[in-house]
């Protein structure tokens, strides 16, 4: 199963490093149309939070240092990726609304088995009550 999970978060980490990175540095040709349809402070900010949420997801788990990060990186993609669902709703884009969608329970599987993990890990670690 933990193959499974950081599978899926290295798949995520790429998806929002990738989009992040397009919405921090878009192409000459985009940013006309991506600052038309969100405002320049806000596809900056989103684009920042994808890319560190793409570090979040990925270098606490890899580094072992505060691996409940990952949990909180997941939690905040859910987030960006349940408002951005409602967005492309919103407009009409069905296929990017799916595609949000589907990044949407990536996160939230993530988010899910890393809480288990860390839950399991503390009940391993617990002292045992005395007798």
């Amino acid at each position: 199963m933990n193959i499974a999970i950081w599978v899926v978060q290295a798949l995520l980490a790429v998806a929002f490093l990738a989009h992040g990175w397009l919405f921090l540095f878009p192409p000459a040709e985009l940013v006309d149309q991506m600052n038309a349809a969100l405002p320049t402070w806000f596809r900056l900010f989103i684009g920042a939070a994808e890319v560190l949420a793409a570090v979040g997801i990925t270098l606490p788990g890899l580094i072992r240092i505060q691996t409940w990060l990952v949990v909180c990186a997941a939690a905040g993609l859910m987030i960006v990726t349940a408002s951005a669902t409602v967005f492309h709703i919103a407009r009409a884009e069905v296929s990017s609304a799916a595609t949000t969608l589907i990044l949407f329970a990536l996160a939230t599987f993530v988010a899910y088995a890393r809480y288990r993990v860390a839950l399991e890990k503390r009940a391993n670690h617990a002292p045992s009550p005395p007798r």
